[in-house]
């Protein structure tokens, strides 16, 4: 196990009605007594990271004792299959057809027992002999964890040089609502134009089923932070907007039941993926980036952050691309950044800040340029499309210059307005030197200004 470091703790549990019950650990001791349902708790004061495997005693009645324990970071990453997408998926790994090097076969060479994993697993699927609780990121209890944690923790662990405690709940193929407890998805979510969105409640009838499984057992476990990657099945269901306030009520309410509302919530973008061929459901090859973008606007609220993985992937007609530890070192670039305070580490590839006609172009501004921008096979910009005032966009010319790129077209002598990777097929050779992909947009973005 690994506890969070520089945070108070929580331990927590249940006795009889008025138990005595003390916790002892690193040279703390707690007392409580237990509420008239049996249920209590305490919080240890905020610990130092340590790398010392040590014993916390819990005495009621009887006595419990919890072994091999140290102090570190802890996060806990959630989602649908690419998040759950499990080690010995992983156990040969193919020639990286893009360049991005594989890692060495970590199920046979992972010796770092200062990285510490906990499957959470469905209540109706038989649970592995070899992980029924926490355990070392090491040999078996790792054959069914979470490539995107396990690389996420590796990384990290270079990084912060202290333990690293993983938490996996996903579940392959669940839509957002299960994640979410029923009573706070029943929302109207309201437009800044007046305009009230239907109910958010889903229709399925799987509104909080993992929730309760999977989510509200692991509270009020102190974490530093949570990691998402789920939405292939909601953009199946051409969700955009409504998305959106999901994917914040998921966002407000996971870190309202852990009593921190400034909690690191990052996620990642979906990869691109041939939804318009569904045969179905009535798709269209924009259905994608209108999914990106209600991603990202969970990005209003603070402590949040995503990762775009348009290149990461080697065929769109594969739902569950690979490159998934490179996914898992990418956010672990956004934390050292964002949550340690490491800003000298580049974290995300270009992202559109603001836009200005001159004359019959459009130069782009970009955020996160890194040491510059760049093409990464040396050719001109692809993807970059370019429209006048009646939105008819057509493919663009677009040169790089500092830290703007110049989008032009000869059939649009008035420009209005500009795209980029606006196609689920996208996979831009825009990058910065850093080799991290530009962040799809498109300026005339129907729902900034009106998302709250």
């Amino acid at each position: 196990m690994v506890l969070q470091r520089h945070k108070k703790v929580a331990i927590w549990g249940t006795a009889t009605p008025a138990e005595k019950i003390s916790v002892t650990f690193a040279g703390q001791n707690k007392n409580t007594v237990a509420d008239k349902s049996g249920n209590w708790s305490v919080k240890l004061n905020p610990m130092q990271p340590s790398f010392t495997p040590r014993e916390m005693t819990i005495k009621g009645t009887n006595t419990i004792v919890l072994k091999n324990i140290l102090v570190g970071e802890v996060w806990l990453c959630s989602g649908q299959s690419n998040m759950e997408y499990a080690m010995r998926k992983y156990s040969k790994y193919q020639t990286a057809v893009k360049g991005n090097k594989p890692p060495e076969d970590d199920l046979n060479t992972a010796n770092n027992t200062n990285i510490r994993i906990f499957l959470d697993r469905r209540k109706y699927m038989e649970p592995s002999p070899e992980h029924l609780g926490w355990d070392a990121a090491i040999g078996k209890p790792l054959v069914d964890f979470s490539v995107v944690g396990y690389y996420f923790a590796k990384d990290l662990y270079t990084k912060l040089h202290v333990p690293i405690g993983m938490i996996s709940a996903a579940v392959p193929g669940s839509r957002i609502e299960p994640w979410i407890q029923a009573s706070k998805l029943e929302i109207e979510p309201k437009l800044k134009n007046g305009k009230i969105l239907d109910k958010l409640k889903a229709d399925d009838g799987d509104t909080g089923k993992f929730y309760n499984t999977m989510i509200q057992p692991l509270i009020p476990f102190t974490l530093k932070g949570m990691l998402w990657y789920q939405g292939e099945s909601n953009c199946f269901l051409s969700e955009n907007i409504r998305y959106a306030y999901k994917l914040k009520t998921l966002i407000k309410s996971w870190r309202n039941d852990w009593k921190d509302k400034k909690m690191p919530f990052y996620f990642v973008q979906i990869a691109p993926y041939n939804y318009s061929a569904s045969k179905d459901r009535p798709l269209t090859t924009e259905q994608l980036p209108e999914f990106w973008e209600a991603q990202k606007l969970a990005l209003h609220l603070k402590n949040t952050n995503t990762i775009a993985i348009t290149d990461l992937v080697d065929s769109i007609v594969d739902l569950h691309p690979g490159y998934k530890w490179e996914v898992g070192r990418r956010l672990s670039l956004l934390a050292a950044n964002k949550a340690y305070g490491q800003t000298n580490v580049v974290w995300s590839g270009p992202t559109y800040q603001k836009m200005k006609i001159v004359n019959n172009s459009i130069e782009v501004t970009f955020s996160n340029t890194g040491s510059g921008l760049n093409s990464r096979n040396g050719k001109p910009l692809s993807w970059f499309t370019i429209a006048g005032a009646d939105g008819k966009f057509v493919p663009a010319k677009a040169e790089i210059n500092g830290n703007k790129v110049i989008v032009s077209a000869p059939q649009v002598q008035h420009p209005y307005s500009v795209r980029f990777g606006w196609n689920e097929t996208a996979q831009s050779n825009f990058i910065n030197k850093e080799g991290l992909p530009a962040v799809p947009f498109r300026s005339d973005n129907p729902w900034e200004k009106l998302f709250k």
